[in-house]
């Protein structure tokens, strides 16, 4: 007979960032498409990167409760919640090819920003809500838990891409520089290989030990 297990209060933030953070994703890419911010767009793509990891996070944690739940104990715990992270990082990598690949299209056919108070609006909103997303998490990113870490660090990393969009919008409206928003969109890009880089190194060398 299984024993119920609440949910822990990792398990519940992360649920509430993942709710969060994917309405905020939404809004960002449709208003980015439309406004033909690139830095906006890229932004949007790059929470959606979060949205996945913090997902996997907040499934694994599923797992672990419903698996010890039924008393289960021949499945390791920790080497579930490395594994949804090493596999959000190579995701991640897919993601920052396509925001690349965008961007230099974009930067080669010379389109113009549509509505910057638009985009700008929705750049800060997004700040506003990574802010709020990281205040949320904070309470368990220094613990062991690779995808608990990384999940914070990502949504850090989050926010300085929203100020980098923002900068990039700031250009292109005052100064008509609108390949600065497509750099930052490459910028945006390289955070999260780097991010991932690191993210896979550590949680594969976690697999692996023995």
């Amino acid at each position: 007979m299984s024993n119920k297990i609440e949910r822990t209060s990792q398990e519940k933030r992360t649920a509430f960032v993942v709710v969060f953070t994917f309405v905020m994703m939404l809004a960002e890419v449709v208003v980015g498409f439309l406004s033909h911010s690139m830095a906006l767009f890229a932004d949007g793509i790059h929470m959606g990167s979060h949205v996945l990891v913090i997902g996997l996070n907040w499934a694994a944690y599923v797992l672990v409760r419903r698996l010890e739940s039924k008393g289960t104990t021949q499945y390791d715990s920790d080497k579930i919640l490395n594994l949804s992270a090493f596999t959000s990082g190579i995701f991640l990598i897919l993601m920052a090819v396509f925001i690349i690949v965008e961007a230099i299209e974009r930067l080669t056919s010379n389109e113009g920003i549509l509505n910057y108070g638009f985009a700008l609006g929705t750049a800060i909103v997004g700040l506003i809500a990574n802010t709020i997303s990281a205040s949320v998490l904070h309470g368990h990113h220094g613990t062991t838990d690779y995808n608990s870490h990384a999940a914070y660090l990502h949504v850090l990393s989050d926010a300085l891409t929203e100020i980098g969009a923002i900068i990039g919008l700031l250009c292109a409206m005052f100064w008509n520089i609108t390949w600065i928003d497509s750099l930052v969109a490459v910028v945006s890009a390289i955070v999260v290989l780097r991010w991932a880089k690191r993210l896979l190194w550590d949680t594969g060398r976690a697999l692996t030990k023995r």
